[in-house]
């Protein structure tokens, strides 16, 4: 079973950093989900996809995995890009875009 470690990305709702600092270690999903049939809901048979472990930097997980000898592949973090938006800038005269209501 290979695992997947990664830094998730900050929940787009809210302006905070909240739990995207760490490195999460996760397994990839050796068995598709299934619907069961009576009442539809959605179900898995594979009980390593409830194993989530964070970790605070990408080195400990790393070294966890190996030392557990556990397969692994690593997804690098990707930094957001902030765009600097200035409120009066929406009301300048020599503005690219024109002003629609």
């Amino acid at each position: 079973m290979v695992a997947r470690i990664y830094r998730p990305a900050p929940n787009a709702m809210q302006s905070g950093r909240g739990k995207s600092r760490e490195w999460v270690l996760e397994y990839e999903p050796s068995i598709p989900r299934t619907i069961e049939p009576l009442m539809g809901y959605t179900s898995s048979s594979d009980m390593k996809r409830q194993i989530v472990l964070r970790f605070p930097t990408l080195e400990e997980a790393e070294s966890y995995a190996r030392r557990e000898g556990i397969a692994y592949r690593v997804q690098p973090a990707q930094e957001a890009t902030i765009k600097k938006v200035s409120y009066p800038d929406n009301f300048r005269f020599d503005r690219k875009i024109p002003w629609t209501h």
